[in-house]
């Protein structure tokens, strides 16, 4: 056996050795964390196992407790031991990088075997149902007994390996295993066709601070063996009191890399262990559930490389000026989600009808489009049409209506209501599906962080907001009945934790005094800045729980479907839906002149009180080029009169929005302005990667020269130097977009 790498563990906090099974349990259970390649793992079943010489039937093989045995002869075979087979043995060889003084694992005198066990993670999960086209799950009892038994045969080497130096000893014979079977998933793709699951025994010797991988491999005869030319081992030891995480293969010269499940030895040796340390030390868990906990990982790979091989041709026609690659494969990776859901839904009940939908706040339509051609009846609802939708055709239903939350909006026949990124109606999701019947459920996926009514503010310092806004949407579902779930999804975004409610937690005779609680729930959350509820009686027309509520109005509520304030059935009050025509606030939609004038009094304040002229020729040279100051951002406000000050402050970033719109103008850093030096710009260019300059190239001239133009001194580059134009007769025609070029 060889080291293949290691890496030393900064352990500050004394986190070791708890954290190292931490990290363990992070690649046992979510390799794909670490390997790309990897779609998830499926643990099939756990045992306690005694080590291998303590199950012997016959007389224990003598063994030197201080010599480890060659894997050399070992490896000659690519079948594991089983069953009566017989390897020869080989010779001793030190395993390399490995002194006297290093201590194995990271068992320490006077600690006890129970004590050590409760360092390592209970693996989530019971034993995994084998999926539609599965091999068969072999048992794990039967696997282990008798590769156990082979090994108290002539495989000493394995069996080093597999106990570590010191396996002979009468007291380290009564130590257990925990022993693993997991079936590990590769993730498909159009180029490399779904690779079979491979499976894996796991052996955790917690004492001694290692995790042996077994791969197993099916004969001709439906018997499994271990794969002995890809046994690797993950190792915790400590030597001069610094902590180190190593892996070693057991026969390194046969190992046999597949590229997905199995990675090259450089791979393992280089990356596993530096991201095991990094594991091992950090500060508790993410507060997240595992990605895609819920459903069964080989039937979501397979479905959405379906899907995305079927949809992959709408980034070419996205007619939306939002990223189509996100959108595209965000919207297919979440049906190809909800159609396994539904799929493992409908098996569970006994029924073959697929469910109905109605995606609130459905956007672009996608969702609700390939869910629609997957044979489930729903439609899409939102507030504003777009034009991908005339793609789609007429199967496909989408209808733009504002939805406000009442007696009107309710969708009794939905079996599932869907909430993607619904903004303002993400927390009123579950109170409709509530309402809507008994048999109604909801998945919604959260983004922005709205309230009952307004912006959501935060109560609690000690959680992130994202973490804090999961919880209250949890709650809300959880106060109307819901028994709420958790998982994370597999998408291309940051905000990819989602929460469905598939059951309730009242039979149905139960619905009036739900709906009651539901009522004062959502009450209790009105008015309450800051989460702290008002005093005095509770109203009671509607439901939810405490937090805090920002009241922004946004004018009178528009469109089909949209009460007035104060309508008979309208739960609550206060509540308006986004505008119809969407409202651009980044200073982009600003007058043009307002936004040179602007840009004339920062470029004044910076240069002292200088009067610039729009048009100015230039009166210096590059050599005297003045760069001006550097002004806070506070300071240019203070500069600018009230009428200016108020236009701005209806943009989202204000002053701070338009500067930076004026990228050749200004840098602005840390609330602080100044002019740009393209001559630093230059030499910053020279350093970038050539695809970045063929990028930059392209833009080459196609804009006039502000410093050219309106800088006492001109421009700081020569013209030839100068990206910008200098004067109308350098312009060049801009380059056509890549959406102009996709639809061409």
């Amino acid at each position: 056996m060889a080291e293949v790498g290691r890496a030393a563990v900064c352990d500050p906090s004394a986190l070791l050795p708890g954290g190292f099974w931490a990290a363990v349990a992070v690649w046992l259970e979510r390799p794909q964390v670490a390997n790309k390649r990897l779609c998830g793992v499926r643990l099939e079943a756990r045992r306690r196992a005694a080590r291998p010489w303590t199950e012997a039937r016959g007389p224990r093989p003598s063994a030197d407790p201080g010599r480890e045995e060659s894997a050399a002869a070992e490896c000659g075979s690519e079948e594991g031991p089983g069953p009566g087979q017989r390897s020869p043995e080989g010779g001793s060889s030190p395993r390399p990088g490995v002194g006297p003084e290093e201590s194995q694992g990271w068992h320490q005198e006077g600690e006890s075997e129970r004590e050590a066990a409760a360092a390592a993670p209970l693996l989530a999960g019971a034993r995994g149902q084998p999926e539609e086209g599965d091999v068969p799950v072999p048992d794990l009892d039967s696997l282990w007994d008798d590769f156990s038994q082979s090994l108290v045969g002539d495989h000493r080497e394995m069996l080093a390996f597999l106990t570590g130096p010191g396996a002979g000893l009468q007291a380290e014979a009564q130590r257990e295993l925990d022993v693993v079977l997991r079936t590990v998933i590769p993730k498909s793709s159009r180029h490399c066709p779904l690779a079979a699951p491979r499976r894996e025994m796991v052996a955790q010797d917690v004492l001694s601070g290692t995790v042996t991988f077994l791969p197993l491999e099916e004969d001709d005869h439906g018997n499994w063996k271990v794969q002995m030319s890809n046994v690797y081992r993950i190792q915790l030891s400590r030597s001069d009191g610094e902590w180190f995480i190593s892996v070693l293969i057991f026969c390194p010269e046969r190992w046999q890399s597949d590229g997905t499940v199995y990675p090259k030895p450089a791979w393992l040796g280089r990356e596993l262990p530096a991201r095991l340390a990094r594991w091992s030390v950090a500060s508790g868990s993410s507060g997240f559930k595992s990605t895609l906990s819920l459903l069964p990982i080989l039937k979501y790979s397979r479905t959405y490389q379906e899907l995305k091989d079927k949809y992959k041709h709408m980034v070419q026609v996205w007619p939306e000026v939002t990223d189509p690659e996100k959108f595209v494969y965000e919207d297919v990776a979440i049906a190809a989600y909800l159609l396994v859901l539904w799929e493992e839904e409908r098996a569970a009940q006994g029924v073959t009808a697929k469910q109905s939908f109605v995606d609130l706040g459905c956007g672009n339509g996608l969702l609700a489009h390939i869910l629609s051609e997957a044979g489930h009846p729903g439609r899409g609802v939102d507030v504003r049409r777009r034009k991908i939708w005339d793609v789609y055709g007429p199967q496909t239903r989408l209808e733009e209506a504002a939805i406000t939350p009442s007696d009107e909006t309710l969708f009794p026949d939905a079996d599932w209501l869907i909430g993607n990124h619904s903004d303002e109606l993400t927390p009123w999701v579950p109170v409709i599906a509530a309402r809507s019947s008994y048999r109604c459920r909801f998945f919604v996926l959260p983004c922005c962080f709205f309230d009952f009514v307004g912006r959501y503010r935060r109560r609690q310092s000690g959680k992130t907001q994202y973490r804090e806004y999961l919880d209250f949407i949890r709650e809300v579902g959880s106060a109307c009945g819901f028994h709420v779930e958790e998982d994370c999804l597999r998408i291309p975004s940051t905000k990819r934790v989602c929460l469905l409610g598939r059951s309730r937690t009242y039979p149905p005779a139960a619905e009036a005094p739900a709906d009651q609680q539901r009522t004062q729930y959502i009450s209790s959350r009105r008015g309450c800045p800051a989460g702290r509820p008002v005093p005095g009686p509770v109203p009671a027309p509607l439901r939810a729980e405490a937090g805090s509520v920002d009241h922004c109005p946004r004018g009178p509520p528009e469109g089909p479907g949209a009460l007035e304030a104060g309508a008979e059935g309208r739960w609550l009050p206060g509540f308006h839906p986004r505008d119809r025509a969407e409202r651009v606030r980044n200073c982009t939609a600003l007058p043009r002149e307002f936004v040179d004038q602007v840009v004339l009094q920062v470029a004044n304040l910076l240069l002292g009180g200088e009067q610039l002229s729009p048009g100015s020729p230039p009166s210096g040279s590059p050599q005297t080029w003045n760069p001006g100051a550097s002004l806070s951002l506070a300071e240019v406000a203070g500069e600018l009169d009230r009428e200016t000050l108020r236009r701005l402050k209806r943009e989202c970033g204000g002053l701070q929005t338009l500067l930076r719109n004026n990228h050749q103008v200004f840098a602005v850093l840390n609330g602080r302005v100044h002019f740009r030096d393209w001559r630093e710009e230059k030499r910053q260019e020279e350093k970038q990667p050539e695809a970045k300059r063929r990028l930059l190239s392209t833009a080459f001239k196609t804009r006039l020269c502000w410093f050219f133009s309106h800088h006492p001194d001109g421009c700081a580059l020569p013209a030839d130097c100068c990206p910008f134009a200098h004067g109308p007769g350098e312009l060049r025609p801009p380059p056509a977009s890549k959406r102009k070029k996709r639809l061409l």
